[in-house]
């Protein structure tokens, strides 16, 4: 069975859904998104918190796994991705965050010109619906962004008073005119319920005649004439179907499928793909190259005045919390554990923020990490405290594991593999120490239940780190950006070098990861690359 349409986009993800809506909203051209995933439609998704439960859900997740870390002791780390329609914006923690301006003036600097912060800000700013006005926010775009500053758990308040204690300034808003500090996130919710691009862009999108959806629709490669990208093959509901596309194919698989579609299709090291038994279309050796990703530490904390523990833990408090949820979708249920944190420098020498820190009224220290579910919280009194770098250094990669489309791929996120990524790790350890030991967060503080308090000095720390830390589930890169062939996959319009009638638009095509939650840029990226697309097909 072959179909033609003017467009293929290959995942209904949080790339994926944006470009279904922009493509088809004037009408004039048609669209096939195939998502390998099924429905979004789960209580467990829509509900904000509900996200603890779909973390180990393989109905819906990738669940992919990496080879193992040296950096971590051999450790291998557990990569949750959405396999459903929204993607991983489907199961995130829904945190809105841009990144920091020189983030994106630096990925002009490295030749991609239009991606200065001047030039995605009018796209950020095109998907939003803020809660109030701001030069710095959009109102009325598809996208919900709540400000919860109002709605926190109160111990979120001592975090903040801390952290200014320590001289470190206030935000009020981590996306407006002034992202360096520290404060509390914006979600993306609307109304009590998850505002994913799925909620957002596509299903608005869905009664357009232009657009036609394949759910469980597994691509297993793009279709070449040449060096021309004629469309995809894929399979549906047990059998294989062709589709043709009349003017692009266009890859928002995201940072793990979109370099593992490639290379399944040709385009990548032709030495890796030969060893693989698969025909190289173009030798494209940046293919699943330039991996970055978050690496984070929690550090748990005993304290004498109440958390989210006390309310979610009891099985009367999770009645409670259902109850007011079901009646007018408020409460701790609405929101994600991710209340506040910011955007620190770690010393004075640094010219940007080079720590994210998460500060969460919750903790899970006595279930393992399999079983965790956030619902149910340790039966005490606790938070934890996490920080991660910014802008990582390390890079690694992505291969096939073999020629089949349902393999999954081989993941080696090389952290830690540079001495700067080391010394911000041990500058985010020392600060959470100091952060800790400072009023008022120390007036509340009872035990140091994770490290403990007999881990101390940087050596101790760092072994601590190197044991622990795990992703932050910000994985990007791996199609980089960029204006050499040689080394990046596409150029500064998001098209796949040295091939025609393909392009990738997703957080894999960042040129360096940004500074915070990549979901919010990707939805950016998106945004820019349907613009792209469309100016084009003039």
């Amino acid at each position: 069975m072959t179909e033609e349409f003017d467009f293929i986009i290959v995942g209904a993800g949080t790339a994926g859904c944006v470009l279904a809506n922009r493509l088809t909203e004037n009408g004039k051209y048609s669209v096939l998104l195939l998502e390998a995933g099924g429905s979004d439609l789960s209580i467990w998704i829509q509900m904000p918190i509900g996200y603890g439960r779909t973390f180990f859900d393989r109905r819906i997740n990738w669940m992919y796994d990496t080879e193992p870390v040296e950096s971590l002791g051999g450790r291998r780390s557990y990569w949750p991705r959405g396999k459903v329609i929204g993607g991983s914006g489907s199961i995130n923690a829904m945190v809105y965050v841009r990144g920091q301006p020189r983030d994106f003036d630096d990925w002009k600097a490295l030749g991609n010109v239009g991606w200065g912060w001047d030039d995605v800000l009018p796209f950020f700013k095109k998907s939003e619906d803020f809660d109030w006005h701001s030069a710095h926010h959009g109102r009325g775009g598809p996208q919900h962004v709540t400000d919860i500053s109002s709605h926190v758990h109160p111990v979120c308040h001592s975090f903040v008073e801390t952290a200014q204690a320590l001289g470190f300034p206030a935000s009020s808003d981590f996306n407006g005119a002034r992202p360096e500090g520290v404060g509390y996130y914006q979600i993306n919710t609307r109304g009590g319920w998850r505002a994913s691009t799925a909620n957002a862009f596509l299903h608005p999108a869905r009664k357009r005649k232009s657009l036609a959806l394949r759910t469980h629709a597994h691509a297993q490669r793009i279709l070449f004439e040449g060096k021309r990208a004629v469309g995809v093959a894929y399979s549906h509901k047990g059998a294989d179907r062709i589709a043709k596309a009349r003017r692009e194919v266009i890859l928002s698989g995201g940072a793990i499928n979109s370099p593992q579609l490639l290379m399944l299709s040709g385009v990548g090291d032709a030495g890796q793909l030969q060893k693989s038994g698969i025909d190289p279309v173009v030798d494209a050796k940046g293919v699943g190259r330039n991996l970055q990703d978050h690496i984070a530490v929690s550090y748990f904390y005993k304290v004498r005045t109440a958390t989210l523990n006390d309310v979610l833990h009891p099985m009367l408090g999770k009645i409670r919390a259902g109850l007011r949820y079901m009646a007018d979708r408020a409460g701790p249920l609405s929101l994600s554990v991710n209340q506040s944190g910011g955007f620190v420098r770690s010393d004075a020498t640094k010219l940007h923020p080079n720590l994210q820190l998460y500060f969460s009224p919750v903790s899970y220290t006595k279930t393992p990490l399999s079983e965790r579910k956030l619902l149910n919280p340790d039966p005490f009194s606790a938070f934890l405290l996490s920080h991660n770098p910014c802008r990582p250094t390390s890079r690694g990669h992505i291969e096939l594991a073999c020629a089949d489309p349902k393999a999954y791929p081989v993941i080696h996120p090389n952290y830690l593999a540079t001495q700067a990524d080391i010394d911000d790790v041990l500058a985010g350890n020392r600060l959470l120490r100091q952060l800790v030991r400072t009023r008022p967060l120390a007036d509340i503080i009872t035990e140091e239940l994770i490290p403990g308090p007999t881990i101390e000095g940087d050596e101790a720390l760092l072994a601590d780190f190197r044991a622990r830390a795990d992703t932050v589930y910000h994985p990007t890169s791996t199609c980089m950006m960029g204006s050499d062939p040689a080394a990046s996959v596409v150029d500064a319009r998001l098209k796949v070098h040295r091939v025609e009638g393909l392009r990738v638009i997703d957080a894999s095509v960042f040129p360096t990861i940004t500074s915070g939650n990549t979901n919010a840029p990707t939805v950016m990226v998106a945004e820019k690359g349907a613009a792209m697309v469309l100016e084009d097909a003039k």
